[in-house]
């Protein structure tokens, strides 16, 4: 009996693995887009999480990127406020004017309407929303979507990390995000 518990064991790990390298199946407003499979799915934190993502730093890099989706019932002010917001959390690198640093798009997703920033600079890193000191980390992008869904739901998503881990997987994000069905 032992023995083959053993061996259904070994058999169970392929399978896991294989599970692991088809990505993790998201859903916003009764759309559906599998995340990459590199992007390690992780329980969110906080209520207001739907899903968290950990992406692997690139070589050299001190951190690892997040990908974090929120949804706020009730809302989280308008696609203005939280660019305002999104813009005081990046802070623009050295000689860098703001209207470089900051880019701001509009496209549809299927029928959601997607709202989406993007900086370059010093990510004002904090441990918790509320904390009153940020630490300063340079070399970094962010990359903040307004997710409208069609049945009137929104999701706010934010990636974070060092310049080169989101260089080496912006195409997979975008890729992820368009492919919302």
């Amino acid at each position: 009996m032992h023995r083959y518990a053993i061996a259904l064991a070994a058999l169970a790990v392929p399978l896991a693995l294989r599970a692991d390298d088809k990505g993790t199946s998201t859903e916003l407003d009764g759309l559906k887009s599998t995340a990459p499979a590199n992007w390690k799915s992780e329980k969110p934190v906080g209520m207001n999480r739907v899903y968290q993502f950990t992406i692997p730093k690139a070589e050299g890099e001190k951190y690892d990127s997040q990908l974090l989706i929120f949804q706020f019932p009730g809302g989280a002010g308008g696609v203005e406020a939280n660019i305002a917001r999104w813009k005081n959390m990046v802070k623009p690198a050295e000689g860098t004017k703001p209207e470089d640093a900051y880019k701001t798009s509009e496209f549809k997703v299927g029928d959601a309407k997607v709202t989406q920033f993007e900086a370059a600079g010093t990510y004002m890193f904090k441990a918790r929303p509320m904390d009153a000191e940020a630490e300063p980390r340079a070399d970094h992008k962010f990359v903040g979507v307004i997710f409208e869904g069609p049945k009137g739901n929104t999701y706010f998503m934010r990636m974070v990390g060092p310049a080169k881990t989101m260089d080496a997987n912006r195409k997979a994000f975008d890729e992820w995000l368009k492919n919302f069905k």
